[in-house]
């Protein structure tokens, strides 16, 4: 049985892959490495440079791999972003992943799990948020991510296409054994970013909006460690394949943490006291999102092992220092980042 992870050269699609390879799972990565790196695919195995909507191409790879599951994470991730290019992001996250499912369908694949995300929930009503709860996304991000979801329960029913959607929360850490993590230029997430800016390799961190309904007036979000997060996949895979039915499921780990907290995580994990400037808002960010993580783990054999906001810190701030090493070597240790 081999499993076709699409975006398997970027930051999650490669831990998965790792995990996969690592319990001797036969996998195949596409990606078009536009945020990806080739060098974060685990050695041996088979890496093709291309597109996921591009459905020649995919057909290919199923009938030649013979593919039994596709893990879906290929797509544009950043919500200010999507705000600003929103047709951008519907082309990518949106077509491409119609192309997709319409390939898995007609090449037989038995099982798809999908890379979905919380920003579907927009502002929820109520937290912790369940995945019951009313899709009301904010951000061209997050309908982006809500219609691909759409369209795999409709090619499910249609055509017994077996799926599990995994709503992430905030995605963070690294690798333990430091193979791979977070390594794209410019990132946006705040735990990259403040690492960064321990590290010296920004000038400062901006607070996008301290005038939030929260206790301290900034975003609160659900912080899970991308170790976990694959896990939490693996056991997905598991379950579809032992029978069990398509659902959606939250991945998070129930708590939330605002920016000030994070920011004073690694302060104390670096032991730099880094500078921190206020900003207006984003446009697309939430006040509050903190997962209900009730379903997940009743459903899957799910257990976290790194549910602590400081070990994701120290791992990710191991990655980074990791990374500064391997591009110092290049001698560009500093050319991904703009100035801030």
């Amino acid at each position: 049985m081999t499993t076709l992870v699409t975006g398997g050269a970027g930051y999650i699609g490669s831990h998965m892959v790792y995990a996969l390879h690592d319990r001797g799972e036969g996998v195949v990565v596409l990606d078009d490495l536009s945020t990806g790196f080739d060098w974060a695919v685990a050695p041996g195995v088979p890496l093709v440079v291309g597109d996921s909507g591009d459905q020649d191409l995919v057909a290919k790879i199923i009938r030649d791999h013979r593919i039994e599951a596709v893990i879906h994470f290929a797509a544009s991730v950043v919500v200010p972003d999507s705000v600003r290019e929103p047709l951008a992001y519907y082309r990518n996250n949106t077509v491409n992943s119609r192309a997709l499912i319409e390939c898995a369908v007609k090449g037989g694949v038995r099982h798809v799990i999908f890379s979905s995300t919380a920003a579907i929930y927009g502002n929820p009503h109520e937290i912790p948020v369940r995945e019951d709860a009313p899709a009301q996304p904010i951000s061209p991000y997050g309908w982006s991510k809500f219609m691909t979801e759409t369209m795999l329960r409709d090619a499910s029913s249609a055509h017994g296409l077996k799926h599990i959607i995994l709503r992430y929360f905030n995605v963070a850490g690294a690798d333990p054994q430091c193979r791979t993590g977070q390594s794209t230029n410019g990132a946006t997430h705040l735990i990259k970013v403040a690492v960064e800016a321990a590290l010296g390799l920004r000038h400062r961190l901006d607070i996008f909006g301290d005038d939030y309904p929260t206790a301290d007036g900034t975003c609160i979000r659900d912080y899970i460690h991308v170790s976990d997060l694959v896990l939490a996949h693996c056991e997905a895979l598991r379950q579809l394949r032992a029978g069990g039915p398509s659902t959606t499921l939250n991945c998070g780990y129930g708590h939330g943490f605002s920016v000030r907290d994070v920011i004073e995580v690694v302060k104390r994990a670096s032991g730099v006291d880094f500078k921190v400037e206020h900003a207006p808002r984003r446009a697309g960010d939430a006040a509050q999102i903190v997962a209900d993580t009730a379903r997940i783990r009743r459903t899957l054999q799910w257990r976290p092992q790194f549910d602590d906001l400081a070990i994701i810190v120290r791992h990710a701030l191991a990655w980074e220092r990791e990374l500064l090493k391997r591009r110092g070597a290049r001698g560009d240790a500093r050319a991904h980042l703009e100035p801030a």
